[in-house]
């Protein structure tokens, strides 16, 4: 199942028609530099920089998002958009500390995601983040599952689809396959082309709960299946894909997952998301594994759209690929390089215990 890290970085609903059909897109590259040019402008601009906090935060610059979403509250403590940049940025801080000083930063985070729902009820992302935190987080900071259904139901007064989502990934964070299977169900019957529906669908559809019920053959089974059926409607969506692509290498179609995430190379709105999930593909299979390789040097190369684990990723992808390929000395640096982006990349640790 995501974790609230993996949330916060998803498509935004944002605060501005200027900015919001690009954040719901998830086309934060485009964000960044449309709010960064409209600043250069209005440095004043209070919706311009909580704009860019939320580009930050899905890039994964959690430094910078925290900066530029205090910037916003700043100008105009009252902006939703701006209470909830901060909160995810706070989150994101967090979340990548990962110790106990990083616990005042989970409460503030909160307090602020409570906030940016007073100021405006509608906001999707702010209700969706408060949900998923208040289900994650233990019951001694807060957590409480009754409070992240009460988030589901004020947010499907403003999004149903959203809100039966919502629902749907707290029973299933809490265990409960048989009542959040007809939530999902729900949420995409009111939109099945929605690509952050069904990449939650298809998470948790390989997560522990789903497995309880339907057990291991009849959940892959499923998995391939929905997989195939909800394709069409998200195929020029990089989140649709790399999630269809991720269902069928988790159901043991290995080639089928390769093969669709290259067809949609020319198809997506980010193709550096799918040149990563061809990487995870080659990393994780050893199929391919050259073109893997060639893949994620591209993506290396070139900006890389947030949503996703960013070039530390990247770099752990192609040292497992190297290590596959018995070169070693090089392996190890591309592990090391991840982990100099990320001290705390759990993948990028494992291999280097490995390689040692």
């Amino acid at each position: 199942m995501r974790s609230l890290i993996v949330w916060i970085a998803a498509p935004l609903l944002a605060q501005s028609p200027g900015f919001r059909a690009d954040l719901d897109a998830g086309h934060f590259l485009k964000v960044l530099t449309d709010s960064e040019a409209r600043l250069r402008q209005s440095p004043e601009d209070a919706q311009a920089h909580a704009a860019r906090a939320q580009a930050l935060v899905s890039l994964l610059r959690m430094e910078e998002a925290k900066t530029a979403a205090d910037r916003a509250v700043a100008l105009n403590p009252n902006l939703a958009d701006a209470l909830l940049a901060r909160g995810l940025a706070r989150a994101g801080q967090a979340l990548k500390a990962r110790n106990f000083s990083s616990l005042r930063g989970v409460g503030e985070s909160m307090d602020d995601l409570r906030a940016a729902t007073q100021a405006d009820p509608t906001l999707v992302r702010a209700w969706m983040s408060l949900g998923i935190g208040y289900e994650q987080l233990p019951w001694a900071l807060g957590g409480s599952t009754k409070k992240a259904l009460q988030c589901a139901e004020s947010l499907r007064k403003v999004a149903p689809a959203k809100g039966d989502l919502l629902q749907a990934l707290v029973h299933s964070m809490d265990g409960d396959w048989t009542k959040a299977d007809p939530f999902f169900g729900r949420a995409l019957s009111l939109s099945p082309s929605d690509p952050e529906i069904v990449s939650g669908y298809l998470e948790a559809l390989d997560d522990k709960a789903s497995k309880k019920t339907l057990g291991e053959a009849g959940k892959n089974a499923r998995l391939v299946s929905e997989a195939r059926r909800l394709l069409p409607g998200v195929r020029r969506s990089a989140l649709g894909v790399v999630a269809v692509s991720d269902a069928l290498l988790n159901g043991g179609q290995w080639e089928e997952a390769w093969k669709i995430a290259e067809a949609g190379l020319k198809e997506v709105d980010a193709p550096s998301l799918l040149r990563l999930q061809l990487g995870k593909v080659a990393a994780r299979t050893d199929l391919h594994r050259n073109e893997g390789l060639a893949y994620l040097d591209q993506v290396l190369k070139e900006p890389l759209e947030g949503g996703s684990g960013g070039y530390a990723s990247a770099h752990w992808r192609k040292g497992q690929i190297l290590k596959s390929l018995h070169k070693i000395p090089e392996a190890r640096a591309e592990a090391e390089a991840a982990l100099r982006m990320d001290s705390h990349h759990a993948g990028a640790r494992r291999l280097l215990e490995e390689l040692a």
